[in-house]
């Protein structure tokens, strides 16, 4: 699998920061389809830092693996902020030694935008064991490449702050 160089950069550099404050990782990918497990899993070591992954790209792959309610869904949509939190939070639950979380939701085209949620929005949260999850609203440019890298990155850099955030 071919990964960005940028990309590997920043997964090693997330996989050492986590080694050395004893976190554990999963996600929920929606928009990115499994890319940034992927990402992190290209890292040699990973394996003491990644616990796994769910890939919820359907709505009822987020209700039944991963929790988020129907209702949630029906009011808010699937790209939204109550859903990405929902998703952080459910995968964490869901994850036998994860202690932090990252869950990502968009739209990453080239199609599917409306004026209300367009091409390039993505909603990423980052839940961790006793702290408060983290949400980030963002409008990437580009083709579905660029939106899907630049939404990779954003996530790790929230897992990053999240695992700085780790109570004593």
């Amino acid at each position: 699998m071919n990964i960005a160089p940028d990309i590997l950069i920043a997964a090693a550099e997330l996989i050492t920061l986590c080694k050395t404050n004893g976190e554990m990782i999963t996600t929920a990918e929606s928009c990115t389809g499994g890319l940034i497990t992927g990402s992190l899993t290209a890292v040699d070591g990973s394996s003491s830092v990644v616990d796994c992954g769910f890939v919820t790209y359907s709505n009822e792959a987020k209700q039944g693996l991963i929790g988020v309610s129907e209702d949630m869904l029906v009011i808010h949509g699937a790209v939204s902020k109550p859903v990405a939190i929902a998703m952080a939070e459910g995968a964490l639950s869901r994850a036998p030694l994860a202690t932090l979380s990252v869950a990502v939701t968009g739209i990453a085209g080239p199609g599917g935008g409306s004026e209300q949620k367009p091409v390039g929005l993505v909603h990423l949260a980052c839940a961790g064991n006793n702290r408060p999850t983290l949400h980030r609203r963002r409008v990437y440019d580009g083709d579905r490449h660029a939106v899907r890298k630049a939404t990779i990155i954003e996530a790790f850099n929230m897992l990053a702050e999240m695992t700085d955030k780790k109570p004593v």
